[in-house]
C-alpha cells in the first residue's frame, strides 16, 4: 500500500478522532476485560470514547507536541503519531499512534513509528520512549514497538477503587 507521512493540520482533527476510536476499540474492550469493573468506571465514568476523543483534541492543539498523519495513495487519512520531545533529558516520546482498523497490517504503525524516531534523531534526541499496555488489547502495538528495536522495562501499576 503506497502512503506519506506529513505534518497534521487542524481540518484532518475529525479524520484522526474517527480512526482514533475504530483502533481503540479492541484496546478499550481488552483493558475492560484486565481491569477491576469498579476501577474501570472510575477511569471511563462517560465511556472511554469521549475521554479518548478528548484526549486526541488536546494532543493535536498540544504546542509542545509534534503531530504527523499517515496518508493513503487516496488521500484518507489512515493513521497518526504525536511525539513529545524533552531537550532537559534528551527524550523523546511517542505519546499517543494509531492505525485506522480497516488498514492494520499494511506496516503503517511500523511506518509512523519509524518516522518519529528519525524526527527525534534529528531533534538531538538521545533516548526514544513509548509506553503501552502489557493486556492482550496492547499486542499488535508491542509488536511493532520490539520489531522496531524498543527494549522493554516492565512496570508494575496497580490500581483500587476508593
Amino acid at each position: 500500500m503506497e502512503m506519506r507521512i506529513e505534518p497534521y493540520e487542524a481540518h484532518q482533527l475529525d479524520a484522526i478522532i474517527s480512526l482514533s476510536l475504530r483502533a481503540w476499540a479492541p484496546v478499550f474492550d481488552s483493558i475492560q476485560n484486565a481491569m477491576d469493573a469498579d476501577v474501570y468506571r472510575a477511569f471511563y465514568p462517560d465511556n472511554w470514547r469521549v475521554s479518548q476523543q478528548k484526549a486526541v483534541e488536546d494532543v493535536c492543539a498540544a504546542e509542545d507536541t509534534n503531530v504527523w498523519v499517515a496518508i493513503d495513495d487516496a488521500g484518507s487519512t489512515v493513521g497518526f503519531v504525536a511525539v513529545k520531545l524533552d531537550s532537559e533529558s534528551s527524550m523523546g516520546e511517542i505519546y499517543m499512534i494509531a492505525v485506522d482498523r480497516d488498514f492494520q497490517g499494511n506496516g503503517i504503525g511500523t511506518a509512523l513509528t519509524e518516522f518519529a524516531l528519525d524526527r527525534m534523531k534529528d531533534a538531538g534526541m538521545s533516548i526514544a520512549m513509548v509506553e503501552t499496555g502489557g493486556d492482550p488489547g496492547h499486542e499488535i502495538a508491542r509488536r511493532t514497538y520490539e520489531k522496531v528495536g524498543f527494549g522493554l522495562f516492565p512496570i508494575a501499576r496497580y490500581f483500587k477503587k476508593l
